[in-house]
Order: structure tokens, then sequence, then C-alpha cells
């Protein structure tokens, strides 16, 4: 144990392995970060999407490509009733009549137009429903009117798709027309917007609520995907399941690999015969396929791949390295000491044998969780990562299944696989700087 400690010491004389830790400990403070903020169920809640995702746009870049295109691209607009973001009057009429006005007003300081606009209603009444008004005011005082209904008690009216409303503005797309600028139509016109809802309610407890957005085309960190949900979930959430997935693989197959191997050549005839013939049909055996078939016909959860993973390499071609080792070892004077007085089979394996191995199991170790990690992605990628968990590789799968590219969203493949490859290299840099360390031919090179 000294020794190892000593050789990591001299880590500091490679700059890689301080850059790999570096975006280790970055990877795993954000881990920590993501479990503590947003708990697993309120993860899986978040990205299984529906009504949660319903004030965000779809398809939308992150808010840095504002930068990048150097111009000021709109970001969603939520004027909520229930808030008191709107000027709301009531007025009585005769009988048990009710006229409600809301006047939803909003700032639109933007260099380009909205993809979508959506007035949600949520109406109270027993057995008639109220009468709904709209009219759009535009910064320069012109009033354009979208339309009347007669809504359900929960109803969404999506203005931007309205027909009737884009023949009313001469054939021109509502999320066009209510913003264009008369003077340069293709370009919006800035400043502040009121949209005017006038209802009669004609029942005496009856109620209305409504909600407009005004959808944008950047949204968060990470954009959103089809379904409107925040890409950061996925991107913050992915990173605690690849290392663990990454760390729990190369943990255990690597030391069960070890332990095997030490019992193998420990033991030797039978044993040893039986141990590398069963590794020399398991060396033969495709990895890939094998998962293929268990997330197709039994079960995709991540943690029973794991498990699989495990059993699988168990007698994995790593034995055969590890036992060339330990039949140098098992020659050495001080083995053959502890033979003679009387020590165990199992404390010489513990106590002899397997420290020999540890300096070349470390490297290899940290050198394995990126190929686990990457297994995990291309479990995802081929649509058979856990369904319920978001992952790096789910983001990618449901970008390839949408035709990100083909549409021109590749922040949403560029995200996650940036991830993967900074996750990646990190281990990797580490891994090669601690195999120089602990291996003195190469050191001496």
């Amino acid at each position: 144990m000294k020794m190892i400690l000593r050789n990591l010491k001299q880590l500091r004389e490679y700059p890689s392995a301080i850059a790999g830790l570096i975006i280790i400990l970055f990877l795993v403070l954000l881990s920590i970060y993501t479990v503590i903020t947003i708990p697993y169920h309120e993860a899986v809640l978040l990205w299984r999407g529906g009504a949660v995702w319903a004030d965000s746009p779809k398809n939308a870049w992150p808010v840095w490509h504002s930068w990048i295109e150097r111009k000021n691209l709109p970001q969603t607009v939520v004027v909520d009733s229930r808030g008191g973001m709107v000027n709301e009057t009531v007025t009585a009429r005769s009988g048990d009549t009710t006229e409600v006005s809301m006047t939803f007003g909003f700032d639109y300081p933007y260099e380009a137009f909205p993809p979508e606009i959506t007035l949600f209603l949520n109406a109270n009444f027993q057995e008639r429903g109220p009468h709904v008004s709209l009219t759009w005011v535009t910064p320069d005082n012109r009033e354009i009117r979208i339309g009347e209904m007669t809504p359900a008690r929960i109803d969404t009216f999506r203005i931007s798709q309205d027909k009737t409303l884009q023949r009313r503005l001469d054939g021109v797309p509502p999320a066009q027309g209510l913003f264009a600028d008369p003077a340069n139509p293709d370009e919006p016109l800035q400043g502040h917007y009121e949209l005017r809802l006038k209802a009669l309610l004609f029942e005496p407890d009856s109620e209305l609520e409504a909600k407009l957005v005004v959808y944008g085309t950047v949204y968060g960190l990470a954009g959103t995907d089809h379904q409107r949900r925040d890409l950061l979930i996925a991107l913050l959430w992915g990173t605690p399941v690849a290392l663990a997935f990454g760390l729990l693989a190369a943990v255990g197959t690597t030391f069960s690999t070890m332990a095997i191997a030490a019992f193998s050549v420990w033991y030797g005839g039978l044993v040893d015969s039986t141990i590398q013939r069963i590794t020399e049909v398991n060396m033969i055996l495709p990895m890939l396929p094998i998962l293929i078939m268990v997330g197709t016909f039994y079960n995709r959860s991540i943690w029973v791949m794991l498990g699989v993973v495990i059993l699988l390499s168990l007698f994995g071609a790593g034995i055969k390295s590890y036992r060339a080792i330990f039949l140098q070892v098992r020659t050495l004077p001080y083995v053959e000491a502890a033979q003679a007085y009387g020590a165990s089979n199992l404390r010489i394996i513990r106590n002899y044998l397997v420290p020999r191995v540890l300096p070349m199991v470390i490297p290899n170790l940290v050198i394995l969780v990126p190929a686990y990690v990457f297994l995990e992605a291309s479990l995802a990628v081929l649509g058979l990562g856990d369904p319920v968990l978001p992952t790096w590789g789910k983001v990618i799968q449901n970008a390839n299944a949408e035709g990100a590219l083909f549409k021109g969203y590749y922040y949403w493949i560029l995200q996650p696989a940036f991830l993967l490859m900074l996750a990646g290299l990190a281990f990797a840099m580490l891994g090669f700087a601690l195999d120089r360390v602990f291996n003195p031919r190469l050191r001496e090179l």
C-alpha cells in the first residue's frame, strides 16, 4: 500500500494526469450536485414529459446559440392570470351574467419571430360555458381580431395554428403575422404587445383562468427536444448514471477476474485447467449481441445490463494476463516461506499473490471505465437503454430517431457526445499516466 501511495505522488509529473483528474473531479461533483438537487423520482417524472413541459418550446436551441448567431433570438414568454401577471376587471351584467376582461401584456425585444403562440384556458362552470373573444394589440396600436370561442373546462387554443386567423392575415402564419413590422414584414416589430381577452360568464359561480405562452426558439443551457423536455435534465442525470455504470462494471470485472486467476494459479491441476477452458470459451462469446438479446427478450434495466456485463466478464481475457503474473509470483521465496510456516491457501492468495498484481490492476481499472461508459451509451443508441432513466445515450437515440441532424438540431447530438468524449478522455489520460507510473519498463522510456 505504501508503494502504491508513493507511486501515486509521481502523477504530479504528468500534466495529462492532472488534467484527467480535474475533469473526473468535475464530473463527480456534478453527479453529486445532480442527485441532491434533482432526486431520482423527480428526474424520472420530468423525463417522462407530458404536461410538465407544456410551457417549453419544441426543439429549441440552447440560449448560448444567440451568442453564436449574434442575434437576440426569442425566449419563451409566459403570462399567467393566476400569478397576478394580468390586468383583470370583472363587471356585473344583467341576471347572472358577468363580464371578465383580461389584458396579457408583455415586451418583445427579440429579432426573430416566435415558432408558436398558445392560450391555455381553465373554465369552472356547471352547464353553460363562457364565451371568449380575443383581440391582439401591437406596439403601434393596431388591433387584430383573433376570434371567438366557447372553451371547455380545460382547453388549449393554439393561436399559431388557427387557419381562420391565417386567412385574415392574408395567408401569413399567425406566429409571423401578429408580430410582423408593417414597414418590413420579414422582421418582427419590437415593443409592447397585448392580448385582450373578454369573456362572458353565464353562471354566478363561474370562473375563468388563462395563460398565454409565446414560445421561443432558444431555451435553457441545453435546449429542448421534440417532446419539449429540457435536455439539461438528461445531460445532468446522465453523468452519475455513466460514472456509476462504468465504475461498478470496471471494479466488478477487474477484481473478480483477478481473484479467479489467483485461485486458478494457486490450486492448479484440474481447477486451473477448468478455469482456462471456460475462459477460452467465454472469450469467443460476443458480449454486445448477448446484451442485445437480454434487452430484447428479458429486461432493459441498466442494473440488469450491469449484472450481465459483470457475469460475462468474470472469465474474460484478463484472466490470461493475470495468470501469467501469478505464475511468476508463486515461485518467489516469500510465498514459499509463507507456505512453509503453515499459512492457509486463502491467506497466501489474499496477502501475497494479489498485492503483487495490484500495481497493474489500478491502471487497467481506470482505462476500463470509459469502455463500459461507451457500452452503456451504445446500448441506449441501439434502443436498448433503460426505459426510465435519462442518459446520454438515450438523448442521442432520441435525436437519431427524430432526424436531428437532418433537421439542423445539431445541439441535440453534440452535447451528449461531447460529455461522452470528455469522460472517456479524462479516464484515458489518467489511466495511461498511471500505467507509466506503475510499470517500471514504461517509466524508463
